[in-house]
């Protein structure tokens, strides 16, 4: 007896249109392009997701930059010396307090400059 794949396929492109919600023409309608679809962009997202990060850490460090010279330091002068002074804040915690708390900022950067 031969297997019909009736209910099985169905379901299948089910899930798969389901997953091209908002695309258009035939990325949506057609099933084969549509899979298509959706393995590009999966593939987009997971780099997507590896760029969020770089993308991130250039903004701390363009923020921790314009912070510091404000101030009267360099960036790469305040990293320097929070690592000979032991001070273990992360660019992205020193990122959020030189945009939210300026004052710590600078007490920090007083620190640092001791």
């Amino acid at each position: 007896m031969r297997v019909k794949r009736g209910f099985t396929r169905r379901r299948k492109a089910k899930k798969i249109k389901k997953e091209t919600k908002g695309f258009i023409k035939s990325r949506r309608a057609s099933y084969k392009k549509a899979k298509e679809a959706v393995i590009k962009a999966g593939t987009r997202a997971y780099f997507g997701r590896k760029k969020r990060k770089r993308d991130l850490r250039r903004l701390w460090i363009i923020r921790l930059n314009a912070a510091a010279r404000n101030n009267g330091m360099k960036y790469s002068e305040l990293i320097n010396a929070l690592k000979k002074n032991k001070i273990e804040l992360d660019r992205k915690i020193l990122a959020d307090i030189a945009v939210r708390e300026p004052e710590a900022f600078k007490k920090i950067l007083e620190e640092v400059k001791k």
